[in-house]
């Protein structure tokens, strides 16, 4: 479930440094985004609206407010609540969902609460394919949610939540994006978000994904296919590397973005703190790692001011503020047709060097 991109709200001076917060206000067992390889040890709770409210005052600085994470936004009570909540600070809000129990009424709520945008979640074009991925999660009931919201959109003239698709590709799914693509464009969606399996914490896990770390693709045709496809359909198509890419700061952007759990841990992003406990194995390129989960402090005891300007934050945005420095040095060097400096590029912080997302995954 990754972060979407950021769009400034504009120049003036923040409070702190990030422009979009990702809020769990849901962790459960039953996390119908999860594939049926997910771990079954989470924690689960749901954030109360008195802690929410705790949270509020900080949304004036930022852009976006992503309310998921690790569990199903949807099966929170306060849903609702919480996204009125967001509003009255000003930010776009919105979350991804499975669909699941998304009545024609509660989807009525949730766009009168003025959501802006909503990403449906899918890991197949077919039923057969999808129902056999995700948990507790129905194809048909899904695609009849989005053909619901996609009609409460076009009938509704003040309030028009933006829509995308979000596909977790693997294995087993991969050769139906081209399909996916006609199924988006019969909706009237314009917009499939593609991710990898990032939080691989088994081998049987590690099974699933289509990437590879060595210098090859298996995949590269069907891409390339559903690229040219979705030209045709005019359809917006976010699609991450499947073969090693090395990048100065990762998609999930540290540098703009902050995480908040359930417990109100702040953390760089939802892959450094899943709601387990640690150590975290994570299988990093054929490797098993333990991981300990990351936070830097908790809004709820703390201001976040404070916890923005920790020595150890500090410390975790300086190494790919150093990374980002090096990186325009290197491609400013190749531009004016000078050979790039040889110093290296450093490294980025500990807990994100055995992280996919630092490969472009």
């Amino acid at each position: 479930m990754g972060i979407l991109n950021i769009l400034k709200k504009n120049q003036k001076k923040k409070r702190f440094g990030a422009w979009q917060i990702e809020i769990t206000t849901r962790c459960s067992l039953q996390c119908t985004m999860c594939i049926k390889t997910a771990r079954k040890e989470w924690h689960r709770k749901d954030m109360s609206v008195n802690d929410f409210e705790k949270i509020v005052p900080y949304l004036h600085d930022v852009k976006s407010v992503v309310l998921e994470g690790w569990g199903e936004s949807l099966l929170h009570k306060n849903l609702v609540d919480f996204i009125r909540l967001a509003k009255t600070a000003g930010p776009e809000v919105g979350f991804v969902t499975s669909g699941m129990g998304l009545t024609s009424d509660y989807a009525h709520r949730i766009v009168d609460a003025g959501v802006d945008f909503m990403g449906f979640s899918l890991s197949g074009a077919t039923a057969k394919t999808h129902n056999a991925i995700r948990v507790n999660s129905d194809f048909d009931a899904l695609i009849a949610s989005m053909k619901n919201i996609r009609q409460l959109s076009l009938n509704n003239r003040l309030r028009k939540p933006k829509l995308h698709i979000v596909f977790l590709m693997l294995r087993e799914n991969v050769h139906e994006i081209p399909t996916l693509l006609d199924l988006t464009h019969k909706i009237g969606i314009n917009k499939i978000v593609l991710l990898n399996i990032i939080q691989v914490t088994s081998w049987l896990q590690d099974s699933h994904k289509i990437f590879t770390c060595e210098e090859r693709s298996l995949y590269k045709d069907i891409l390339k296919e559903a690229t040219n496809k979705a030209r045709r359909l005019k359809i917006g198509l976010s699609l991450p590397a499947v073969s090693p890419q090395n990048v100065a700061v990762c998609s999930e952007n540290p540098l703009d973005n902050i995480y908040i759990s359930v417990d109100g841990e702040v953390s760089p992003c939802v892959f450094l703190n899943p709601p387990v406990t640690s150590p975290i194995t994570r299988i990093f390129c054929g490797t098993e790692h333990p991981t300990s989960r990351v936070s830097f402090g908790n809004i709820f005891t703390e201001t976040l001011e404070k916890i923005w300007v920790s020595k150890e934050y500090e410390e975790f945005r300086g190494a790919f503020i150093s990374r980002q420095k090096r990186w325009g040095e290197s491609y400013a060097s190749l531009l004016e047709m000078r050979r790039p400096a040889d110093s290296p590029v450093p490294d980025p912080p500990a807990p994100c060097r055995t992280c996919h997302k630092m490969l472009g995954f």
